[in-house]
């Protein structure tokens, strides 16, 4: 089983370059990754809205472009997480797929001195640099994009590719399918959360107090079964996904609360799209052993009951003993997890060509 190895690298102030909402000015600059093999490409977003300096996300490619490629993977984290799974951008690589990820604004290689990591008011501030990141792919080839979200990128990606699709958008981007990971459709926790009054005492407060923390880093947990200096598989730098993850914001809470309360009104993100799971969520403990088989950080109740709303042709899969992450899972689990994206991948590609060729593509 492959261990991830990153080269641990000073984290670097941004340029002041010019925004652009959706067009990248020139030929992107590409520069050593500190994954050995790939390349990043920073993209200047101009100042925050929320007060917190100068933005830039982080587009990551695997090798060289391929000018001939015909499908491409756009992959977005989740909360307390980055780019680094190098086993699983092998294997879409294998299928074909030219491969990209983005490290958000204020996420992993895109955060900043003096910035609250992963701290965003409204998720649709995303949408530009998921733009961006479709402008370069087009710029590199004429590749049809395969959207792939984790967890909180899950929820953003969706949020995103139904304001695509309400702009007629989706096919001029060249989207063409979606895989979610562990979305975050809804909070994890008692009903009393989820309550319609505990959502409103969020906005309310956010809007007085929006970097209050409302949750502490935890002392292990879910982090403790991915590294592998504890009792997991992967090497990941700790700056950027610490094993007890970021202090939650009231500010950042609210936000994807609006998001999950968009998404209950029903998304159509224009795409077929394949949902992986855990099938059944664990308690989060200290006790690494415990946690090994099962969804630790969301109830995966919530995953099945608003998996409906993500719109298009939806296909859910559960993977017993699988870990919030599928692709971090235990062996077995883990490979569970990629055999059902290869017999999704095998009809996506299949219908994709099918539909290029009625439309003389």
């Amino acid at each position: 089983m492959t261990k991830h190895r990153l080269a641990r690298t000073a984290l670097f102030q941004s340029p002041r370059l010019t925004w652009s909402r959706t067009t990248v000015a020139g030929v992107p600059e590409w520069k050593a990754d500190v994954l050995p093999g790939y390349r990043q490409h920073t993209m200047a977003l101009g100042a925050d809205p929320d007060g917190e300096g100068d933005l830039v996300a982080t587009l990551v490619r695997r090798g060289d472009p391929d000018p001939s490629a015909a499908r491409a993977v756009l992959l977005v984290h989740g909360f307390t997480d980055y780019f680094f799974n190098t086993d699983l951008a092998d294997h879409l690589a294998a299928r074909g797929f030219a491969f990209y990820a983005i490290d958000l604004h204020k996420c992993g290689r895109s955060w900043r001195e003096g910035q609250t990591p992963h701290f965003t008011t409204d998720l649709a501030r995303y949408d530009v640099e998921l733009g961006r990141a479709l402008d370069v792919i087009a710029e590199e080839s004429p590749a049809d994009v395969l959207v792939y979200g984790h967890s909180a990128g899950g929820l953003i990606v969706s949020l995103w590719l139904d304001r695509l699709r309400s702009r007629g958008l989706t096919r001029r981007r060249r989207v063409t399918g979606l895989v979610l990971n562990s979305p975050w459709l809804d909070l994890q926790g008692p009903a009393l959360l989820r309550a319609a009054p505990t959502t409103a005492a969020i906005g309310a407060a956010s809007r007085f107090r929006n970097r209050l923390v409302v949750r502490t880093p935890t002392p292990g947990g879910y982090g403790t079964t991915l590294h592998r200096d504890y009792h997991g598989d992967f090497d990941y730098d700790l700056r950027w996904k610490p094993i007890g993850g970021f202090p939650v914001t009231l500010g950042w809470i609210r936000a994807i609360r609006r998001g999950h309360a968009k998404l209950h009104r029903g998304l159509d993100v224009g795409v077929p799209n394949l949902i992986l799971r855990s099938d059944r969520s664990v308690r989060e403990a200290n006790n690494p052993d415990a946690i090994q088989r099962g969804d630790a950080v969301l109830d995966v109740r919530q995953i099945a009951r608003w998996a409906g709303c993500i719109g298009n042709r939806t296909t859910v899969v559960p993977i017993v003993d699988a870990k919030h992450d599928v692709f971090l899972s235990l062996p077995e689990p883990r490979r569970a997890a990629y055999r059902e994206l290869d017999g999704w991948l095998d009809w996506y590609m299949r219908e994709t060509s099918d539909a290029a060729h009625s439309q003389g593509g």
